[in-house]
């Protein structure tokens, strides 16, 4: 079972690209973020017509999440992160997909930092971390899934010099993602590869594709529950590279089926 995760950056401006990696990948669970779409504008038929389920939480210009299901039922188990009543963001989304969880999650970036920004993005990293650990308390398959907005190490950018000053890369920021995944969670990706620079993201200026300048801010956290199963994992890099094309690429794994 291959399952994916890809922040869109505007899922109905970037329909086509969507719709030509899907044909091309075939992923069977995909998780989307940043739809820029409100929810009555998703785009349902489309990806029907593709052969994937949907379930989504929409939010108008900004932030939305999704989770696409080729040929398989999803249950929507909660849209909405616990533990803050008054947040609007549409940035989380559950659902039980073929025995698993799969939790697709779009954080807070937190720029400009320091500010209100960069502490919503932490309360909202807390938030997280105690439904997490309460999600491995249920000892069933988990996947974490998502754009972090975090640089997890210094192998996980190019020239970490330069982005000391961005929320990605504060000290707190990699701090609270550690201490996320040392619940007793798998990074998947750098578990199958740990010793190479492999990135997630270019930004679209100074020709941060073209020179490979990019990080690593997609990631898949593993139960261990799931993690057993785990047999290969990369970045369709080569997305990025196409007309009109996310700043992010869509990043996969496969596990082994049960």
């Amino acid at each position: 079972m291959k399952i994916a995760t890809y922040n869109i950056n505007g899922i109905n401006g970037r329909l086509a690209v969507l719709l030509r990696w899907l044909e091309e990948a075939r992923p069977d669970i995909v998780c989307l973020q940043e739809l820029k779409a409100p929810q009555d504008k998703f785009p349902k038929k489309a990806l029907l017509d593709a052969g994937y389920n949907a379930i989504w939480h929409g939010q108008k210009m900004w932030n939305g999440v999704a989770i696409l299901a080729k040929g398989k039922e999803l249950i929507e188990v909660r849209n909405v992160l616990p533990g803050d009543d008054l947040d609007d963001h549409s940035r989380y989304i559950e659902a039980i997909v073929d025995q698993m969880l799969i939790c697709c999650l779009y954080l807070p970036n937190g720029n400009p930092a320091p500010g209100p920004k960069f502490d919503y993005k932490l309360a909202w990293f807390k938030r997280l971390k105690k439904h997490a650990k309460y999600l491995l308390s249920e000892q069933v398959p988990v996947v974490l899934a998502g754009d972090y907005n975090v640089i997890p190490t210094e192998l996980d950018v190019y020239k970490p010099e330069r982005w000391v000053d961005n929320a990605l890369y504060f000290p707190e920021s990699r701090k609270a993602y550690k201490e996320l995944v040392k619940q007793g969670w798998i990074d998947a990706i750098r578990h199958l590869h740990p010793n190479e620079r492999i990135y997630t993201f270019w930004d679209y200026l100074r020709n941060a594709y073209g020179r490979n300048a990019g990080l690593r801010l997609d990631h898949f956290l593993l139960s261990p529950q799931i993690s057993g199963r785990l047999t290969a994992g990369g970045v369709d890099a080569h997305v990025r590279g196409w007309e009109k094309s996310s700043d992010h690429a869509p990043t996969w794994i496969e596990i082994k089926d049960l």
